[in-house]
């Protein structure tokens, strides 16, 4: 018994590696080599490419086989077909001048969107007589899709242009607004008496508590807003714009370029995935005192 507690202890092979006095493993080497933000972002550019390189080789293999079952895949322009559109749509100066108007577009539209969408939302929020008065006339109006309003904006406004970016800031207000009631309905009352408690006036209550304390779900209605504008706009250049992503786009399919219609898609989802990320990062940034803020 005695030599049992006595003996020492001796460490598997694949534990201690060989000639190595720290007795770390080469995990723990590894590990301790890679810098710890590096080993943090690691994943997040590894990660997402795994569906996205699942997609492109289905894409192909279907493509590349005729595929034809329920989806008809014999007519689909293969991953290289569109490859090739993209790097001759790329190095043309008209596809810039259409991304930009359909930014231009989407910018307007969405900024007009949040600065009313949140000043009526917060009316609302705070005053029982604006709920009253306008509830029921947002209610009413919300359902109606903006791509309805398609006509309507031809016969109103003197140019496509500003129809356009009526359409995307109709789209866009109201997630806006609906969103920044709800925040404002949500937010604990014991917030607002502890700062009457403390001698807070009605504006400093509003700047300093109300206000901040919704903005989380403010932002949660904005990156939705973003998604719905982007399939507004793009839908409102098919119908009567004369450039633009979305214009590009139907104009491909009316010329039968299969090719070119994937093109625009990517397109806009770039766009999209680029304007959403920017209105997170500006979330994050502007509610850096959430816990998950700090992730």
């Amino acid at each position: 018994m005695t030599d049992l507690m006595t003996r020492p202890t001796i460490a598997p092979p694949e534990v201690l590696s060989p000639g190595d006095p720290s007795g770390k493993t080469l995990r723990q080497k590894l590990t301790d080599a890679v810098p710890a933000s590096v080993a943090r972002r690691v994943p997040a550019v590894v990660l997402p490419l795994i569906p996205i390189g699942v997609f492109l080789v289905a894409w192909h293999l279907l493509t590349e086989n005729n595929v034809v079952a329920w989806l008809r895949f014999n007519r689909m322009p293969s991953p290289d077909a569109v490859l090739q559109a993209l790097l001759a749509r790329v190095s043309s100066g008209s596809y810039y001048d259409d991304l930009l108007a359909s930014l231009q577009r989407i910018l307007l539209g969405f900024g007009l969107a949040a600065v009313v969408g949140i000043a009526l939302g917060v009316l609302v929020g705070r005053s029982e007589v604006a709920r009253m008065t306008l509830r029921p006339f947002i209610e009413l109006v919300r359902p109606i899709p903006a791509i309805a309003l398609v006509p309507l904006t031809i016969l109103l406004f003197p140019s496509s242009e500003q129809g356009i970016v009526f359409i995307t800031f109709f789209a866009a207000f109201f997630p806006v607004v609906v969103s920044t009631i709800h925040a404002m309905d949500s937010m604990p009352k014991v917030w607002e008496e502890a700062a009457q408690t403390m001698g807070a006036g009605r504006m400093s209550l509003l700047f300093h508590v109300i206000i901040p304390g919704a903005l989380p779900g403010i932002f949660a209605g904005l990156s939705v807003a973003m998604g719905v504008a982007w399939i507004c706009v793009v839908s409102a250049e098919m119908i009567s714009g004369q450039f633009g992503i979305g214009y590009y786009t139907w104009q491909a399919y009316g010329l039968l370029d299969y090719a070119g219609v994937v093109v625009g898609m990517i397109s806009i989802g770039a766009l999209g995935l680029g304007t959403a990320w920017l209105v997170e990062r500006v979330g994050r940034r502007v509610n850096r005192w959430l816990p998950r803020a700090a992730r």
